[in-house]
């Protein structure tokens, strides 16, 4: 029996190799650089129409007279800056700016550390943490304008502050606590403290919660008080916090202007008169917007020099 020859195998043929794709076209340098900014060009627009025009106009003005109310305003070089630095207002607004903003500053970080430190203490339960954190967040949860109604309220001479003091024989009449120049500048900062110190307490105690805990068992073992290990454990450890909260709490003092406009108006005597309200008078009240706008390029300066500080400090973390 013979056995049938098996198939010749055959070998596909193979494919010819395939062509190189044609290159598409390369984007340019030019382009690729270009790119970026067309994707950022909304916001540029916006930037440069709601803040660089109007700053840019403003520095104009300060530089003219008689603009605005006028159709032909005349160049006054530094005349507006002569008079708004030589003014008697401007000088007791810087002032009354540098109490307020030294004072509030000093408050801030010294409440906002003192509950951080206890809301982060071991010996709260997690029930009383919660409770304690709402109660004193709840200042920062208001707006300015709620703010300002309510100390008007509570301060009012037949008001609430005035009838606890009176009850306590503290007083014997109702003391009109804004209206009098020697003390309504203190209510107004003491306000403005009780604004703002939440944001710093929030910030300490995430501050707080970031230190090691073997820092303060290394200090334990070296047999450091509790007062040594707060000065050197917790406060190097929260100082570039510190330091950021300070100066950003010092641009934001500083443009404080509607808790001061809503309570007092600059009042009275100019005893609040803050470079804010200053300047908005100026422009507003007196109509005189080639003064206004010098006294707002001297403002601006001044928060130049301390946004650079801040930038800088930002950096150097």
């Amino acid at each position: 029996m013979t056995t049938a020859p098996a198939d010749p195998i055959v070998k596909p043929e193979s494919a010819p190799p395939a062509e190189p794709a044609a290159p598409g076209p390369k984007r340019s340098s030019v382009a690729r650089r270009l790119l970026p900014f067309g994707y950022l060009s909304p916001t540029i627009v916006l930037i440069v129409v709601l803040m660089i025009v109007p700053i840019v106009m403003v520095i104009s003005y300060s530089f003219r007279d008689n603009v605005i109310v006028q159709e032909n305003s005349v160049f006054a070089g530094l005349a507006n800056y002569t008079d708004v630095l030589t003014d008697p207002d401007f000088l007791a607004a810087i002032k009354n700016t540098g109490i307020f903003i030294t004072v509030s500053m000093v408050a801030h970080l010294l409440l906002g550390l003192g509950f951080a430190m206890m809301l982060n203490s071991p010996l709260l339960g997690g029930v009383a943490k919660s409770l304690f954190r709402v109660v004193y967040v709840l200042p920062w949860l208001f707006t300015i304008a709620v703010i300002a109604v309510i100390w008007r309220l509570l301060l009012d001479p037949s008001g609430v502050v005035n009838y606890v003091l009176n009850a306590l024989g503290l007083i014997d009449q109702g003391v009109d606590w804004l209206g009098s120049p020697s003390t309504a500048l203190w209510v107004v900062t003491f306000a403005n403290i009780w604004s703002g110190y939440p944001f710093f307490m929030i910030s300490l105690l995430a501050g707080l919660q970031g230190i090691p805990g073997e820092l303060y068992e290394a200090a334990s073992v070296d047999g450091a008080s509790p007062w040594r290990k707060f000065l050197h454990v917790t406060l190097p450890q929260l100082r570039p916090v510190i330091i950021s909260m300070a100066v950003l709490d010092l641009i934001w003092t500083s443009q404080q202007f509607a808790l001061i406009w809503m309570m007092t108006g600059g009042g009275p005597l100019n005893s609040t008169e803050m470079l804010s309200t200053f300047t908005y008078k100026l422009a507003f009240s007196e109509y005189e917007f080639a003064t206004a706008s010098a006294s707002a390029v001297v403002v601006l300066l001044l928060t130049m020099i301390l946004a650079f500080f801040y930038v800088r400090q930002q950096r150097e973390r």
